[in-house]
């Protein structure tokens, strides 16, 4: 069987264009949104996947109906193939019920790999030059040697409970254990 979803951002946007298009290659149900499509739950669509059985296909209009991003896209259409669903979009002539379909999602994956990739790699050079310029990453550190001293004579002192110690020293309970030695927290 198949099965439609069209999806317009704004209310004054209209879906007559793409239901006929769904209607016209064949779709038996035509689910609809009308919503943006950087919204993760949209209606239409969740009634559509939960209406579809194995080997229905799921027909859109355009790609960009159905997913945010390649990434996003990508996941949904290994989900629908892990539950033997095809995916048709008629703008872009894809078919993963046929081998060139499946050809051209394999091709978007290795596409969207290869970018995430190098997002990593510039994000690493860009650290390392940051630091060869003296920059350190990360959190600052709330304790200098003076306050771990400090931390650890209150601890030991019994005078001061752990949530004074924190609230004087103006940091979390998990911290002041972090700082403290393991025969010191075994005694306290």
């Amino acid at each position: 069987m198949l099965v439609g979803y069209a999806r317009v951002s704004t209310p004054e946007q209209k879906l007559d264009l793409q239901r006929d298009a769904l209607h016209q290659a064949g779709c038996d149900r035509v689910f609809t949104d009308v919503i943006s499509g950087a919204q993760s739950e949209r209606p239409g669509l969740a009634d559509a996947l939960t209406f579809l059985r194995t080997g229905d296909s799921l027909v859109i209009w355009k790609l960009d109906r159905l997913g945010r991003s390649l990434k996003d896209l990508i996941e949904r259409v290994t989900a629908l193939q892990a539950r033997h669903i095809g995916l048709r979009s008629l703008q872009e002539s894809i078919d993963t019920t046929t081998s060139g379909g499946k050809l051209i999602f394999h091709v978007f994956g290795a596409l969207a790999e290869f970018e995430r990739d190098l997002i990593r790699e510039r994000t690493q050079a860009g650290l390392q030059a940051a630091r060869a310029r003296g920059h350190q990453g990360g959190r600052p550190t709330v304790m200098d040697a003076r306050k771990v001293a400090l931390a650890q004579s209150l601890y030991t002192n019994h005078q001061y409970s752990p949530r004074e110690i924190c609230a004087t020293l103006k940091i979390s309970r998990t911290t002041l254990y972090r700082y403290l030695p393991a025969d010191v927290k075994h005694k306290g």
